[in-house]
């Protein structure tokens, strides 16, 4: 193991506070680990980590010595990606949003492994706000407004959003036509991730966006169980176009306020102020942006045309 991935896998360690999940992360055995870091130790001639029973964190010097690598890392991968010839490689460990994932991202996935096929996807699927740095994630894919200050964020698309009933639901309590015909209608309520509080719907008008906080019968946490909600008749529901498509052809759900339609929600790529942007994770989020481009224009060629560059 060469200066460099020792300094790599040092970071990670930091970040991870673990010995094990950073080994895991970089594919390096444990035991390898272990003796690179202490090479590197007897090398600078100072204890860089504290290790307990339980984690493992940076001593004062190992603060420094991590906040310099970080520095270092990130120009050399700069240095590199100026060179088409320096391929993009190593693990890559990515949070998506699953609807967002199945709907847009895996069909055209197989493209970007055939481009770049040193870059080793670790994927999961979550609606929280992960903790980037001590969960070891590069980077998660969200829908909705930024409110978390210690992530970049680089916004890709916007989706169209939609209020919505079943038909059995809008038989009980009418059809609303505006906002104000709302009294007495009810909503599936969707939790906030970071309070527990329902978010309430939201109707963009002449003077603004209304917010409409209505009686719910139930609260739920998931995109798939909100809209399987509004199909089973809870209540009124606001999600974006492309995760209804399908529901409403079949007719279980109607689209209704039509002229007031919600906010259009945003979907942007963060990854820490802390984790240099690596060649790897540079060339992910491009390609992100290119497929939600081409959803935008419908074109659905892109995972084809991306597997033929490779």
């Amino acid at each position: 193991m060469d200066r460099i991935d020792v300094m790599r896998l040092f970071v990670r360690i930091v970040e991870r506070g673990s010995f094990a999940q950073a080994a895991r992360d970089l594919q390096v055995p444990r035991p390898s680990a272990t003796h690179a870091i202490q090479r590197l130790e007897a090398d600078l001639g100072v204890r860089l980590l504290e290790r307990t029973t339980r984690n493992v964190r940076a001593t004062l010097d190992g603060a420094l010595y991590h906040e310099r690598c970080v520095r270092l890392l990130a120009d050399l991968d700069e240095v590199e990606s100026v060179f088409h010839a320096a391929e993009p490689k190593g693990p890559l460990r990515v949070d998506m949003q699953g609807t967002i994932a199945r709907h847009f991202v895996l069909p055209a996935l197989p493209g970007f492994i055939a481009r770049y096929p040193g870059v080793a996807l670790n994927l999961s699927e979550g609606d929280r706000m992960v903790d980037l740095i001590t969960e070891g994630v590069d980077c998660v894919l969200r829908a909705g407004d930024l409110t978390d200050s210690t992530l970049i964020g680089r916004r890709i698309t916007t989706f169209e959003q939609l209020t919505l009933a079943s038909p059995a639901y809008l038989a009980r309590h009418g059809v609303p036509m505006t906002p104000d015909d709302l009294a007495g209608h009810r909503m599936v309520a969707y939790a906030a991730s970071a309070t527990g509080q329902p978010y309430p719907l939201e109707f963009q008008t002449d003077d603004g966006v209304q917010e409409r906080a209505l009686a719910y019968d139930v609260v739920v946490r998931g995109a798939e169980i909100y809209t399987a909600s509004g199909v089973a008749g809870l209540g009124l529901i606001q999600v974006p176009r492309y995760r209804v498509a399908q529901q409403i052809a079949e007719g279980v759900l109607v689209p209704v306020l039509e002229a007031f339609p919600p906010p259009p929600v945003p979907v942007s790529v963060l990854y820490p102020h802390s984790r240099h942007l690596s060649s790897r994770l540079r060339v992910f989020i491009d390609w992100l942006a290119e497929v939600f481009r081409s959803a935008e224009t419908g074109d659905a060629s892109i995972s084809l045309s991306s597997s033929l560059e490779g």
